[in-house]
């Protein structure tokens, strides 16, 4: 076989490995995949992390692509206890961040600051119902319980998902995860279930502060919270 012959093959499996697992914002539907073993949020560089669908995010909430500084990337997986969230994003500027961080409580306001964030809505059929969980590079956190009616939002500030969070920052680069027992959600789920979200960051300062968001909301300004827009987690085997 020629040399040529060989170099193209390897660059199409690689190309083909890496189209399993990975997916663009363009999609509407993210595979979590199931792992059969615990994973503690600080875990960020275990090789178990490889076994998950990343999904870029390149665009902000109005499906503007943004700056390749502000560009994150997003793997989730599921064990027998929990929902496992990976953030890695770009950070080609200042940190926003709080000059003092409690980690014992949640902190209100966090999204004022840098972060990433998750919407969860369990049930499909109440899309308007759902979680929202944030962390920061310091590695504060904030989880609340919303409800969007027509007249106005709700949120629960009261609410405790019993979640946990890690968090390492890098040059250019921050990695952030978050660990969620499925108490918090008051369902488990099975594999070939969906449930609907999406994924969002809040990063850099007024007035060019960067709103990135899988699904685009589409909204006049910046607002993530339209569960119309929410695309699908399918758990998978």
């Amino acid at each position: 076989m020629k040399r040529w012959d060989i170099t193209l093959l390897i660059s199409i499996f690689i190309f083909a490995y890496a189209s399993t697992n990975a997916q663009t914002m363009n999609s509407k539907r993210l595979k979590i995949t199931r792992i059969d073993s615990e994973l503690r949020p600080d875990e960020l560089n275990s090789a178990v992390w490889d076994n998950a669908t990343e999904v870029a995010v390149g665009n902000d909430w109005s499906g503007v692509k943004a700056p390749e500084g502000r560009h994150f990337r997003a793997r989730l997986l599921w064990s027998a206890t929990a929902l496992h969230v990976r953030f890695e994003a770009n950070q080609g500027e200042p940190l926003v961040i709080s000059e003092k961080s409690d980690l014992t409580a949640k902190t209100n306001g966090l999204w004022d600051r840098d972060v990433c964030e998750i919407f969860i809505a369990p049930d499909k059929a109440v899309r308007n119902k759902y979680f929202e969980f944030e962390i920061a590079p310091t590695g504060e956190w904030i989880d609340l319980r919303i409800n969007v009616t027509p007249k106005r939002r709700i949120t629960d500030l009261e609410y405790k998902s019993g979640m946990q969070s890690a968090v390492s920052v890098e040059t250019e680069r921050v990695v952030m995860g978050i660990k969620i027992p499925w108490e918090a959600f008051g369902k488990i789920p099975k594999a070939g279930d969906i449930w609907l979200g999406n994924l969002f960051r809040c990063v850099g300062k007024d007035p060019t502060r960067g709103y990135l968001s899988w699904q685009a909301t589409k909204t006049k300004k910046p607002n993530f919270h339209v569960p119309s827009k929410f695309g699908e987690f399918e758990f998978a085997k």
